[in-house]
């Protein structure tokens, strides 16, 4: 059962523009570019699903984590510099919003979610649901009988009448 789909609706595009750069061998471009992405690394780790985003510089006022159904949408915002008086050399990072969203399996707990923000990593950890754990099923031996106490048709406890019987 997956944990997660991740879901990047800019990957195509970022491929794009970087085979783009290539050609014109702007690789090492010296102007500021936008946002493509949001590296993430995600596991499981005893009963937490655990996502680390990768957003140097970002606001942690700016970040945004929103569940809806079982897509957990992350925004961020990195701002360009406002520098008085500053003239630019090169201007490589870059600034603008970050989105990234994941399609959670069912078996988490979204309303116990969990997230903080350290040295330019956000860590999202996500419990798994009780309902969804591994639990141990007791298996009685099957040469003990079982005490069932049932009824006649009449309503009569067939273990009443079997002490009527015995005696």
């Amino acid at each position: 059962m997956a944990m997660l789909t991740a879901y990047d609706p800019f990957a195509a595009t970022s491929a794009a523009f970087r085979a783009l750069d290539q050609l014109t061998g702007r690789a090492g471009s010296t102007t500021a570019r936008a946002l493509s992405g949001m590296p993430m690394d995600a596991y499981r780790v005893g009963d937490n699903f655990v996502a680390h985003f990768d957003l140097p510089g970002v606001d942690p006022g700016s970040i945004d984590l929103s569940v809806e159904g079982n897509t957990l949408t992350v925004s961020a915002e990195r701002s360009v510099p406002q520098l008085e008086n500053a003239e630019w050399t090169i201007a490589e990072r870059p600034f603008g919003s970050y989105t990234r969203q994941l399609v959670l399996g069912r078996s988490l707990d979204t309303d116990r979610l969990e997230a903080s923000y350290h040295d330019g990593v956000l860590t999202v950890s996500i419990p798994v649901a009780e309902k969804a754990k591994a639990r141990k099923i007791q298996v009685t031996r099957a040469d003990v009988p079982a005490a069932v106490a049932g009824r006649t048709i009449e309503g009569e406890s067939q273990q009443q009448e079997a002490k009527a019987v015995e005696s």
